[in-house]
């Protein structure tokens, strides 16, 4: 039996989960994730964890912080005045916003805010987390 590679078309049904236990993302009721082994698609420890794998292999994948999506940067929390977001927004704790920058959009997440001003960060909501996966490898779409 083949064994996924760098460069192979893949598809995985997947649960990511955080340490303790709450499930952060899953491929249930939709199609299996598909994507290129070694071309960046995905965060590289859940890519590595996949080569090698048989179709119909299952196993859990353990990405550490630094192989996902990277470490929580304090850099990235910055205080705005309130008046820079718009006023029909209704400012909610933990609500994603975007921001339009010349590298382009950025998500941002309100952390907290009052009448001045308004707490946001911009690292992606799973940095600083080490990740587990459940993974079932359902295909090799294409060989390299």
């Amino acid at each position: 039996m083949t064994e996924a590679k760098t460069g192979d078309t893949v598809r995985i049904n997947y649960v990511g989960k955080l340490p303790d236990g709450n499930q952060f993302d899953s491929s249930e009721g939709r199609e299996p994730l598909e994507f290129q082994l070694g071309s960046g698609q995905i965060i590289g420890g859940l890519d590595r964890g996949v080569q090698g794998m048989k179709v119909g292999d299952k196993q859990t994948v353990t990405v550490p912080a630094d192989e996902a999506y990277g470490p929580h940067d304090e850099a990235k929390v910055q205080k705005v005045p309130r008046n820079q977001i718009p006023a029909e927004i209704d400012l909610q704790p933990g609500m994603q916003l975007q921001a339009r920058t010349p590298q382009g959009p950025i998500s941002l997440t309100v952390v907290a805010f009052d009448d001045n001003e308004v707490t946001i960060d911009a690292n992606h909501p799973l940095a600083g987390q080490d990740l587990i996966f459940d993974v079932e490898l359902v295909e090799i779409v294409k060989a390299a």
